[in-house]
């Protein structure tokens, strides 16, 4: 079909039930249900063989849902290792930072054993696997500049999920990752194709866009995914 890239699930090892690969439970193992760490890398050297690049999705936000049981996790598994237990306030930054989404166990990257580690392991992960770029997952939840440093020991392109449709509060994160996924386009594109609205609101979005990101061409431009109900979901007629 023409790709030149492909984008993977996380493979860390995960809890029972965390078939999506966002529950890491042993940080150094790779989710048994994906393959081996031997057949993930033949994956890698396939897709290069047919030149096509390779982006893994990674979390660095949180851990598996174990409550305060933090022992289930290796090896980030001490209560020191996370931040309190607290409900995200979405309308304060340092709450989102700070505080659980979705009640999962919310890592402290201000531990120097945790920040360290975390660093240490996207640096380790792409080059054993030989990854070309990493997907990062809920960037907003975790401070700026830890982004910044993270992306340098991963040493490839990163992408970043900022699920926000306003370019003001996304686009100060090009400042710390390569790019990222452009949800303020994602919902012009639903408005236009879904809900009938003038093609110029894509040109409108565009221009508004340029005064907040660094990169507008490292955007990743998208209809939908996994985060999100399918367009067709959302527009039902829109098949015919």
């Amino acid at each position: 079909m023409g790709f030149d890239a492909i984008w993977i699930s996380p493979v860390v090892d995960n809890l029972t039930d965390g078939y999506h690969g966002y529950w890491a439970k042993n940080w150094e193992g790779i989710n048994a249900s994906f393959g081996s760490a031997q057949e993930l890398k033949d994956l890698v050297s396939a897709a290069h063989s047919k030149g096509i690049w390779v982006m893994v999705d990674v979390v660095a936000n949180h851990s598996a849902p174990i409550g305060n049981d933090f022992g289930q996790i290796y090896p980030l598994n001490k209560a020191e290792h996370y931040h309190s237990n607290c409900d995200i306030n979405w309308n304060d930054q340092y709450s989102v930072e700070h505080c659980r989404l979705a009640g999962l166990p919310d890592l402290n990257q201000d531990n120097s054993y945790v920040r360290g580690y975390l660093k240490d392991w996207i640096k380790n992960l792409v080059s054993t696997y030989g990854f070309d770029g990493i997907r990062i997952d809920t960037i907003p939840e975790v401070d700026k500049n830890f982004w910044k440093e993270y992306g340098t020991s991963a040493g490839v392109f990163q992408m970043g999920e900022c699920f926000n449709g306003d370019p003001a509060y996304v686009g100060p994160y090009q400042n710390y990752v390569t790019g990222l996924f452009n949800y303020p386009m994602y919902y012009t594109i639903s408005d236009v194709f879904g809900n009938g609205k003038a093609m110029s609101s894509i040109q409108s979005r565009y221009d508004a866009e340029g005064s907040h990101f660094n990169d507008i061409d490292a955007l990743g431009l998208f209809v939908d995914n996994h985060d999100n109900a399918r367009f067709l979901h959302n527009h039902p007629g829109k098949n015919a």
